[in-house]
């Protein structure tokens, strides 16, 4: 779902200082690194592995693989169990961890329902991030009918910039098995909505809004895409949504929904918030409504939008249909979830890696990163003073009743506390704190401490 034509997997066997423990997830992979955090995805996770005792090459390996072909082509997963059992034989017969991003937690999600005994041998948890476990129907929708970009920017000057159409629906199978599933139980159904030409007996106009559901929407597009062709040196060539794609599509995703977690292998779900994500796509208006269907290739769609990364429905990244030991969202993007130091805290304490996080409070899941901590002491004419100054980023959500509510919608709260003791040889001790809580910005909270301790004697 992101740039380049590879994906790639990363497999770490126990750093000195840990548990068994490797790592094994999708990345985008090109072949040019540029220092910028949009063009790669694992480097920042590879810098903290290597931190918590992770050696490239002897306990931190990878496995790339092109994530425009099908998840469950049988190429890839021989390669990818061939992957396992070097990594294993490597590691001393040390079972594995297994960490995804994207795409590629469907890639590990049909290895397992496919080889279900061989995934059990190798591979001891997984912990699957940002996986569009029931499709990206926003994108995907749009992209069968317009095309889609995958990278913005200067860095499509670098990669594809965007897709066509026909690329799309010949190139990119991986594609279809993004379609938002027809069997799932949506809370917030996706739709594709059209806003249709009518004429009464008299001829004259109106609209109408349409609805489809995911199983009703891929018939439309097929239909707005049954006279779709090309012209190439003056022949015409048909291009209809392709049937054999769509057919196969269909069949992995009804391998994905029975896939079955072995009793001895541990899963993990970290999925993205905070994002508009599309989830619905429009065509036309209520003003200039669709009067062929054909028309929808050269339309732009409006989008509406439910939470999650940006790319991936929170509601499809939660579905995985496991028997998870913990979810978590994190309010990160789909792309920058994998260089999130919330993430990278979570990870670490599920694998166990590298020294305890002392801020990290997985019962609440409340992640503290101290910014600034400073304590001054001096003396003055009329006692001791001492001021501790401290500064907080704290990354959580707040329960209201039965609603939960973004601490972005709460306003700015100060509170301040003052305290005196007399001691009987008639010392006297002061102190005063304030606390400001600011709203949370960029998914993180900040929280700023302010003391001050005076002793007079």
């Amino acid at each position: 779902m992101r740039p380049g034509t590879r994906r790639g997997c990363g497999c770490a066997s126990s750093p000195p200082t840990t548990s068994a423990a490797r790592s094994s997830g999708p990345s985008s992979m090109p072949p040019l690194i540029i220092g910028d955090d949009s063009v790669y995805y694992y480097h920042d996770m590879i810098v903290q592995m290597i931190k918590w005792g992770y050696q490239e090459g002897k306990t931190l390996f990878g496995f790339g693989y092109d994530f425009r072909q099908s998840n469950r082509l049988s190429e890839t997963l021989d390669q990818f169990s061939r992957k396992l059992e070097s990594v294993y034989t490597a590691s001393g017969g040390k079972k594995i961890n297994l960490i995804t991003h994207s795409m590629g937690g469907l890639l590990v999600k049909c290895f397992m329902s496919l080889h279900g005994d061989v995934f059990e041998k190798y591979v001891k948890s997984w912990i699957a991030i940002a996986a569009p476990f029931q499709g990206a129907p926003g994108y995907i929708n749009s992209g069968l009918l317009n095309g889609m970009s995958f990278v913005e920017g200067w860095q499509s000057n670098f990669f594809i910039s965007k897709w066509t159409m026909q690329q799309l629906l010949i190139e990119c199978p991986s594609i279809y098995e993004l379609l938002a599933s027809s069997t799932f139980q949506w809370e917030e159904t996706p739709l594709l909505q059209i806003w249709r030409e009518r004429l009464d007996d008299n001829g004259k106009k109106s609209a109408l809004l349409e609805s489809y559901e995911p199983a009703e929407t891929i018939k439309m597009i097929a239909k707005a895409l049954s006279e779709h062709e090309i012209v190439s040196d003056g022949n015409h060539i048909p291009l209809p949504l392709n049937e054999d794609i769509l057919r196969w599509a269909k069949e992995t995703q009804d391998i994905l929904c029975q896939a079955k977690l072995p009793k001895s292998v541990k899963f993990y779900n970290i999925y993205g918030i905070d994002y508009d994500t599309a989830h619905t796509v429009c065509y036309g208006s209520k003003k200039h409504p669709i009067s062929n269907l054909s028309h929808l290739l050269y339309t732009k769609g409006d989008y509406i939008y439910v939470d999650g990364d940006g790319s991936v429905p929170a509601e499809s990244a939660k579905a995985d249909g496991l028997d998870a030991v913990a979810r978590i969202g994190v309010a990160a993007d789909h792309r920058g979830i994998v260089c999130d130091h919330h993430v990278f805290r979570i990870v670490q304490h599920w694998l166990h890696a590298g020294e305890p996080d002392p801020f990290y409070d997985p019962l609440n899941d409340y992640v503290i990163l101290p910014t600034i901590f400073e304590v001054e002491k001096h003396h003055e004419k009329h006692g001791d003073v001492t001021s501790v100054r401290e500064d907080w980023e704290i990354i959580s959500h707040t329960d209201v009743g039965n609603k939960t509510k973004r601490s972005a919608e709460l306003p700015q709260m100060v509170s301040t506390l003052s305290a005196s003791c007399e001691g009987k040889d008639g010392s006297l001790d002061e102190a005063q704190a304030t606390v400001v809580v600011h709203p949370e910005s960029g998914g993180r909270q900040h929280v700023e401490v302010r003391a001050v301790g005076v002793s007079h004697g």
